[in-house]
C-alpha cells in the first residue's frame, strides 16, 4: 500500500474543499435540508457535471470517470466535512455499484451514464429497517430480512413477462427524490426461497410528481436531516428484474461487497466530519475566556482535545486503508473502518458540544449537527459495538478453534 496520495486525488480534494466553502456552509446547509429534494439541486448538479462525483468510481465505458473507492472516500471526506446534503452515498455508493454488480448490459448501459450525469438518482430500497443487516454490516445477510416467504418485508411475485411487488421498505436513503428505485424482494415461497433484486424505473417523474402506478413514498422525519430517509409503500407495482435471472447470481455477496465499500466512504465520511468540528473547537476555545485566560490555555483542555486529535488521526488511517483495500478486493475491512470512524465522530461532536459551552447546545449552532450526524449513522449503520462484533465473527476471533499467534 502506497499511503501517499497521487495528484489527482489531492486535486479532487482540494477542488471539492474550495467549492463546499464557498457553497455549503451552515446557513446553506440549515436551507438545503428544507428543500422538497433535502438537497440543493444546484449544487448536486455542479459536482455531478463538472466534478463527475457521481461517475467517479465507476468504468468510463458508461460515462463514468474511471476511479477507484479510494476517490470516492476521498470526495465523500470532503462532503462529510461541511455535511453537505446530496444523494451522492445513496446513487454513486449503492445504487450504481449494484447495477454494476448484476445488472444485465442493456441495464447498465441504459441507466449508468444518466446516473454520472446527475440527470438520475437511484436508491436502495430494502424491507423494513434492514439496511445494515442487507449490507452485511452487522451479521450475515444470507438470512431471511427480505420477507422469508412470510407476510411483511417485500414479496415479488411473478406475472405475464414480468414482475410485480408488494410490500413496504424503511430507511431508504434519498428514496422520496430518487428516480430510480433498486428494490430488495423475496421471491419463490418456501420451496425455492430467494431474494432478488428489482428496478422500478422512473418511479418519481422530473419535476418531482407522478411516477410508477402503485408507489408511494414519504419523507421521514429523522434525527439527522442531513441525511434523507424515506418510507416507500409498494402495491402492485410493476418492476423488473435485475440482471438475468440465474441460480448462480448471488445477490447476497453482491450487496455485501458494496456494504464493505460503502463502509469504507462512510468511514471517510465521518471522519471529515470529526475532522471539521475539531478544528471549530480548537478556533473556539482560543477565544473564550474564563478568568482572564482563554480556556485552551487549561491544561485540562489541552488534553481532552490532544486525545480527540489522536483519535480522529486514528480513525482517517483506518478509513484510508479501508478504502484502499476495498478497492484491491480485500474483504471484510470496511466495518472495522466505519466502526472507529463513528465512535470518533460521537466523541468529538459529543466534546464539541461540552467544550462550546451554553452556545453549543443551541440551534443557532453548528455543533448539534455533527453530534446528529454521529448518532444517526450509528443508527443506520451501526451500532459500533455490532459492526466490531460481526467483524470478529467473520475473522473467527472467538469460539472458532483458531487464536491468532
Amino acid at each position: 500500500m502506497d499511503a501517499t496520495f497521487t495528484a489527482e486525488q489531492e486535486e479532487i480534494r482540494r477542488t471539492l474543499r474550495e467549492l463546499l466553502l464557498k457553497r455549503c456552509g451552515p446557513e446553506e446547509v440549515r436551507t438545503a435540508v428544507k428543500s422538497e429534494g433535502g438537497y440543493d439541486s444546484a449544487l448536486w448538479e455542479t459536482l455531478a457535471q463538472q466534478l463527475g462525483l457521481p461517475g467517479l468510481a465507476f468504468p468510463e465505458a458508461y460515462g463514468g470517470v474511471g476511479c477507484s473507492v479510494t476517490e470516492l472516500a476521498l470526495a465523500g471526506e470532503e462532503l462529510g466535512r461541511s455535511l453537505a446534503p446530496s444523494p451522492l452515498l445513496a446513487t454513486a455508493v449503492l445504487g450504481a455499484p449494484l447495477l454494476l454488480a448484476l445488472g444485465s448490459e442493456d441495464q447498465r448501459a441504459a441507466l449508468l451514464p444518466r446516473i454520472a450525469s446527475g440527470e438520475l438518482t437511484a436508491a436502495l430500497a430494502v424491507p423494513g429497517a434492514s439496511l445494515t443487516t442487507a449490507l452485511g454490516l452487522t451479521g450475515d445477510n444470507r438470512g431471511d430480512w427480505a420477507g422469508g416467504g412470510r407476510a411483511g418485508g417485500v414479496q415479488a411475485r411473478r406475472t405475464n413477462g414480468g414482475w410485480r411487488l408488494y410490500g413496504q421498505a424503511d430507511q431508504v436513503l434519498d428514496g422520496h427524490s430518487a428516480g430510480l428505485l433498486l428494490v430488495a424482494a423475496h421471491t419463490g415461497g418456501f420451496a425455492r426461497s430467494r431474494t432478488l433484486l428489482f428496478l422500478v424505473r422512473d418511479s418519481l417523474g422530473r419535476d418531482g410528481s407522478g411516477g410508477s402506478a402503485g408507489v408511494t413514498r414519504v419523507r421521514l422525519t429523522s434525527l439527522d436531516e442531513t441525511r434523507s430517509q424515506a418510507r416507500v409503500q409498494l402495491r402492485d407495482v410493476e418492476a423488473e428484474l435485475l440482471g438475468e435471472e440465474d441460480e448462480s447470481s448471488d445477490v447476497a455477496g453482491a450487496l455485501a461487497s458494496v456494504g464493505d465499500s460503502a463502509a469504507a466512504v462512510l468511514a471517510a465520511e465521518a471522519v471529515g466530519a470529526a475532522d471539521r468540528v475539531l478544528e471549530r473547537t480548537v478556533e473556539y476555545v482560543k477565544q473564550r475566556e474564563q478568568f482572564g485566560r482563554a480556556i485552551g490555555s487549561f491544561q485540562a483542555v489541552k488534553h481532552r482535545l490532544a486525545d480527540l486529535y489522536v483519535q480522529v488521526q486514528a480513525a482517517r488511517s483506518a478509513a484510508y486503508y479501508a478504502a484502499w483495500a476495498t478497492g484491491a478486493g480485500e474483504e471484510r475491512v470496511g466495518g472495522l473502518a466505519l466502526a472507529q470512524a463513528l465512535e470518533a465522530l460521537r466523541i468529538t461532536s459529543s466534546e464539541a458540544v461540552q467544550l462550546h459551552g451554553g452556545i453549543g447546545f443551541t440551534w443557532e449552532h453548528e455543533a448539534h449537527l455533527y453530534f446528529k450526524r454521529a448518532a444517526g449513522d450509528e443508527l443506520l449503520f451501526g451500532p459500533v459495538h455490532r459492526l466490531r462484533e460481526h467483524a470478529a465473527d467473520a475473522a473467527r476471533l472467538f469460539g472458532g478453534g483458531e487464536v491468532a499467534v
